[in-house]
């Protein structure tokens, strides 16, 4: 099992670039990511990466190893995934990513019950709204808006979500209700945005009488974080579009009210992304099926 181990650490440490990612993603010590990696490299008799003291590289074998190591893995985990079918006890890390207000509102509250009803599975949740990729960073699952950008991967459609164009009462007050997407522009409107690395403009997507139309809206406040946009929002600081299962209860509390209505936004799927050979491990499988029982009709009737 240590050769084992060690062989996963090495995955891991060449997939995140780094001693110290691999070991906090693996739960263990700097000191211990190292040894594991020195004890393959002893084994195989080869240096698998050239350390410097601010760097870390594979080598040619190490380029090379990882492949051959990613299929043992593989293989350990199908055959891992044939036995929990039969014995129906799942076991094992799953690691699962979501956007902060899916994940906070939707999934987490789901974990609890689920680590209830198979105690040998652990989850990692990773919650981020920028695009993760499910290779690279060693994902059994992701959940997402939108559409995905790697067709490699299986997808499972849970719902379209509907969206809402919102503002605090006080920034009505101050500059007007605009009427629909033509007047977000045209008046100038302080638009939240949701902004990641390499994005050059903001365009909302809109249903108008033509069919879905983009608008290009402008604003101050940007931000990677979809909750710090709803708090801009709840301070009166411009228009926010949320998935209305994320802002429902300020609605309801008039906290936030919905503005420029003729030209609500296009609905946006939520899905689950996951690689093939994972959904033949039956805890991916039953997470998938655990949470998307759970989630649909919230988001449908938020």
């Amino acid at each position: 099992m240590s050769y084992f181990d060690n062989i996963r650490t090495f995955v891991r440490v060449y997939e995140l670039g780094s001693m110290s990612a691999a070991g906090r993603d693996l739960r263990i010590s700097p000191a211990v990511t190292s040894s594991r990696i020195s004890q393959l490299e002893e084994h195989l008799g080869v240096r698998l990466f050239q350390r410097t003291t601010r760097s870390l590289a594979p080598t040619e074998q190490g380029k090379s190893f990882y492949r051959g190591a990613t299929d043992i893995l593989a293989a350990v985990e199908a055959a891992e995934a044939q036995i929990a079918d039969i014995t129906e006890n799942p076991r094992g890390a799953l690691y699962v990513a979501a956007p902060l207000g899916v994940g906070r509102r939707l999934i987490a509250p789901q974990v609890p019950a689920f680590l209830e009803r198979y105690p040998e599975v652990s989850v990692r949740l990773r919650l981020t709204d920028r695009t993760v990729d499910l290779t690279i960073e060693g994902l059994d699952l992701a959940f997402f808006l939108g559409e995905p950008a790697d067709s490699a991967l299986r997808i499972r459609k849970i719902a379209d979500v509907e969206r809402v164009l919102c503002a605090a009462p006080s920034y009505v007050a101050r500059r007007g209700m605009p009427a629909d997407g033509a007047a977000l522009v045209a008046e100038g409107h302080e638009c939240l945005n949701l902004r990641f690395p390499g994005a050059t403009e903001f365009q909302w997507r809109l249903s108008t009488a033509e069919g879905p139309k983009r608008f290009r809206v402008a604003g101050r406040y940007e931000s990677d974080d979809g909750d710090v946009l709803t708090d801009w929002a709840l301070s009166g600081q411009g228009i926010v579009m949320k998935p209305r299962f994320e802002v429902a209860e300020h609605l309801a509390s008039g906290a936030l009210v919905p503005v420029a209505q003729a030209t609500p936004p296009v609905p946006i799927q939520m899905a689950c992304l996951f690689p093939h050979r994972r959904g033949q491990d039956p805890k991916t499988r039953l997470f998938m099926d655990f949470v998307i029982d759970r989630i649909a009709d919230a988001v449908r009737g938020a």
